[in-house]
């Protein structure tokens, strides 16, 4: 009976168990299926959103944007299922070494087994799932066949965007010729009493642009200077301490520590401004009560110091008329009709061969510009927009007419968050992703484009390209949104690629509005404190601590975004492994966090795991279980030592970490991903240089401590870095030598730093076509090592420090060092004459000459350089400072048309001369 009983149940199992290998056996095509069909599911959302959108009556425009948020719900599950069956791929390795391995070996397979299985019935679920909210959706809202596919006009996109440099120029700016001579005038002259100096215009009309570029021009006419940011958020010891730092950093001083309380903070910039003559910049002010928190810290030294001030609102510069003399420039004026083509057409046809526009667009183009009502914002983003578009009549007609049912009915600032709509609803769709992510920063946040662009890695945005990173796609991403005018480049690396970035106010807003309505994002900071009822993708915590419940939503990021001065609640910090075990991103940067908690190793799907500027002291060992981690960033910590489990973090691409904190070099080897490591001490044993060998991803190395014995080592290394943009070397003391023999011309190599003696300057860095940086530290050579060197095609950046060079001359050639543009020379003491030949250095904008004490004459040939603009003399030879005093120096002459001229004294707590052109 029992032997019977056993055999009818192996009968009836069968079937299911061939029913589930043949599921398992389908998985990846179903998976592959369910991919394509989110991405087509997407667009099918962007359509019934553009419905939601156009609809008139309110009633049903709630209705349309409620089904769409069902919409939305159902891919965001599609994306769920598709990352729980990538995990379920991964390898488990066994944690105890010891076990049997075949043993470990079945139950991983089998427990790997279940996973995929319960994945399939997920997929298979959320397919029902999706069919049904598209057929409800069509049932009410039919959808129109769509003529033109967003994938074809992604792929249009895209070829212009390959075939683009990442070098980003700043805009022209039209119309405010008038405008800016006044402004310069009340900045320069007149009072000298402080002053208060406000422009007054609405969103869009051009005040930062303006105020910012008057700024720029004369700020040098001042003892000191600060541009601040306010905005609507503002706090009292925000915007203090934001102008104490500027102020420092203007100094080149630390800021001071232990400065929390308003009146300190209040003290320390008052210290700073007294019995100076200065100028300070506050943008965006939305409110006069800003001036309460200011008007004391900003001294009146009866000296012509100057306050200037942006604002939407007039009522902000009569508040400060309590206290002080006010001057309102009120831009109002739009451009004209001229100017505003002018800039349009700088914008739209920016990538057009000759970059005028066709004879077929004039009038279309005039019907466009003459929407924008002449406000600079507007005219930027349908530029930008259309720069992507055919330079087709018909297509540029049809947007026309389509633009003009748009903005009817419109008023002026609705009309350019229309248009700035518009542009957003033109992007791919990985692009809307990337500018949503904006609205995970708060307004006017500058952000490093490095953070952002790994953070966009890590969600899925950057897709790959063939013959990329995802790191360089992701930049080509970043210039699209650059170009396009809807994110704008705060500064730039010296090679011209976007190192701090930020969005305009009223793009932030539209932002915000985008991310409420998609559950892309929230913010949680200032009066809303609690996590929205509704479904939300990812989460900004902008408080030490959360009113409310936490939640389970299937939050996908988390950025902490706190005062340097809240501690994080430990309550908040333990919540987050236990409750978002979805989570790819989280970013602690720059909040007070001291610890980590042990259940990290719960995020498996973590991706970007950032604790930079924090006060962590060390990593928990569940660490290792992050086996999809691709950044760890741990620089400005209190980590000196990395625990070994980070051998584990196979897929871990960017290893970021202060360059005191020691590593165990046994396994690294493995992590073959890896692009940056911490600086490598080489080894007798030759472990280390064996294990950084197997990283053939590298583009960063640094190596400290350099001995001659380790020569042939390091160069096989290197030699064997096809992918290496990055080369830092230094040596263990003064008596080792850099003698090295490069035989890769290494194509990628962008920055290389030498700092220890060299017998000669090695013939193989001209050879290096890409180089734009070149930092020579203690080299002592004795030979002109210029020659070898004018002719590299892409050398911007060139610095002799530290003896370097021991001759007495340094000659720059006729058409010697064409690209470079800053020129540092430090510590060089035999160093007696420089030499500049006419034709030479003919794109440097800065030279910075410190502690040459054998140097008492001013460079020979300095005043034909025509871009120059910033030379800096500190701690120079009294000699040579006295023959280029403005005061009857007799050398003078030749740096007078230079725009700044600053020198610093030895051991001055600041300059003792400010002048130039710019003075004149």
């Amino acid at each position: 009976m029992a032997e019977t009983a056993v055999s009818l149940a192996g009968q009836h199992a069968l079937p299911k168990i061939l029913e589930a290998f043949k599921i398992l056996r389908d998985l990846p095509k179903e998976v592959r299926d369910i991919t394509d069909e989110l991405e087509s599911f997407q667009d099918f959302i962007n359509d019934a959103d553009k419905v939601a959108e156009a609809e008139e009556d309110d009633g049903r425009r709630h209705r349309i944007k409620e089904r769409v948020m069902r919409l939305r719900e159902a891919a965001f599950r599609m994306e769920d299922v598709i990352d729980e069956y990538n995990i379920s791929c991964e390898d488990k390795q066994p944690d105890d070494p010891r076990c049997a391995a075949l043993l470990c070996e079945a139950v991983a397979f089998i427990k790997t087994q279940i996973l995929l299985l319960q994945s399939a019935y997920k997929i298979q679920d959320v397919k029902s799932l999706v069919r049904a909210e598209r057929d409800g959706f069509q049932t009410h809202f039919p959808l129109e066949q769509r003529q033109t596919s967003s994938r074809g006009n992604q792929d249009i996109t895209w070829q212009k965007l390959r075939r683009d440099p990442l070098f980003i120029e700043e805009d022209e700016v039209v119309g405010l010729d008038g405008p800016r001579g006044i402004l310069e005038n009340w900045l320069t002259k007149g009072r000298k009493i402080r002053t208060v100096i406000s422009v007054v215009g609405i969103a869009g009309v051009g005040k930062t642009t303006l105020a910012k570029q008057v700024y720029d021009q004369v700020r040098n006419k001042f003892d000191c200077n600060a541009l601040i940011t306010v905005s609507q958020s503002f706090s009292s010891e925000g915007l203090l301490r934001h102008m104490l730092n500027e102020l420092c950093k203007e100094n080149k001083e630390d800021p001071p520590k232990d400065v929390s309380t308003i009146e300190s903070l209040t003290e320390e910039v008052r210290n700073r401004l007294r019995n100076k003559r200065y100028v300070v910049l506050f943008d965006d002010v939305w409110n006069g009560k800003f001036w309460d928190h200011i008007e004391s810290a900003v001294i009146d030294n009866k000296n012509g110091s100057r306050i200037l001030i942006t604002t939407r609102d007039e009522k902000v510069a009569e508040y400060c008329r309590k206290s002080s003399f006010v001057e309102v420039f009120k831009l109002e004026k739009p451009l004209t009709e001229e100017e505003s083509l002018k800039l349009f057409y700088k914008k739209a046809f920016q990538y057009s061969s000759d970059g005028d526009c066709p004879e077929e667009l004039k009038e279309i183009s005039l019907e466009i510009v003459r929407k924008c009502k002449g406000l600079p914002l507007a005219i930027v983003a349908i530029g930008g927009l259309l720069s992507q578009k055919d330079e087709s009549a018909p297509e540029w007609g049809q947007f026309s007419r389509d633009l003009s049912l748009d903005l009817e009915r419109n008023s002026e600032l609705n009309s350019i968050k229309k248009i700035l709509g518009l542009s957003y609803d033109d992007l791919p769709i990985n692009l809307r992703s990337c500018l949503l992510y904006f609205g995970m920063y708060p307004e006017d946040y500058e952000v490093k484009s490095d953070r952002l662009i790994r953070q966009w890695i890590a969600e899925g945005f950057v897709k790959h390209e063939t013959g990329k990173t995802l790191e360089e796609v992701g930049q080509q991403y970043l210039s699209g949104l650059v170009r396009r005018s809807l994110v704008q480049v705060s500064s730039l690396r010296i090679d011209g690629k976007v190192k701090r970035c930020r969005v305009h106010d009223l793009i932030h807003d539209m932002i915000l509005k985008k991310a409420m309505d998609t559950g892309f994002c929230q913010y949680i900071g200032g009066l809303d404190q609690s996590l929205s009822s509704g479904i939300v993708r990812r989460l900004t915590i902008a408080t030490h601590d959360l009113c409310g419940s936490m939640g389970s939503s299937p939050i996908r990021s988390i950025l902490i975004i706190t005062g340097k001065y809240e501690k994080l609640s430990e309550r908040l910090v333990n919540k987050i492994p236990t409750n978002y075990m979805l989570l790819k991103v989280l970013d602690f940067e720059g909040s007070v966090l001291s610890y980590v908690p042990e259940n990290l190793g719960n995020l498996c799907h973590l991706k970007y795991l950032s604790f930079q500027y924090t006060w962590i002291e060390s990593l928990p060992k569940s660490i290792g279980k992050l086996q999809n981690l691709e950044t760890l960033d741990i620089r400005a910590t209190y980590v000196s030592e990395m625990t070994e489990e980070i051998t584990k973090l196979k897929k871990l691409r960017h290893l970021l970490a202060n360059s005191s904190c020691s590593i165990q070099w046994n396994g690294i080897g493995g992590m073959t991903s890896l692009q940056e490591v911490p600086p490598v001490k080489i080894d007798d044993d030759g472990v280390v240089i064996r294990e950084v060998g197997k990283l053939k991803q590298l583009k960063e190395l640094t190596v400290v401590e350099f001995r001659g014995k380790h020569e042939k080592t390091l160069c096989s290394l290197i030699n064997e870095m096809s992918l290496l943009e990055k080369l830092r070397i230094g040596t263990a003391d003064e008596s080792e030598v850099i003698d090295l023999y490069l035989m890769s011309p290494m194509s990628t190599l962008r920055k290389l730093v030498l700092c220890g003696t060299l017998t000669r300057l090695p013939n193989w860095i001209s050879q290096f076509p890409n180089l734009v940086q070149l930092y020579l530290g203690g080299s002592r050579l004795t030979n002109d090592a210029l020659k070898s060197l004018k002719n590299m095609p892409r050398l911007m950046y060139l610095c002799f420090a530290h003896n370097a060079y021991e001759g007495e001359t340094l000659h720059f050639q006729c058409g010697g060092f064409q690209k470079l543009k800053l020129l540092f020379l430090a510590y060089l003491d035999k160093l007696k004459c420089i030499l500049i030949d006419r034709g030479a250095l003919c794109s440097v904008e800065k030279i910075s000459l410190a502690d040459l004490s054998q140097l008492k004459t001013v460079p020979s040939g300095i005043q034909h350089l025509e871009k120059l603009k910033d030379l800096i003399i500190h701690s120079m030879p009294t000699e040579l400072e006295q023959r280029i005093a403005p005061d009857g120096g007799e050398d003078h002459w030749i740096i007078q048309d230079v725009p700044h001229v600053l020198i610093w004294s030895r051991d001055a707590e600041e300059p003792s001369h400010i002048f130039g052109r710019s003075h004149h």
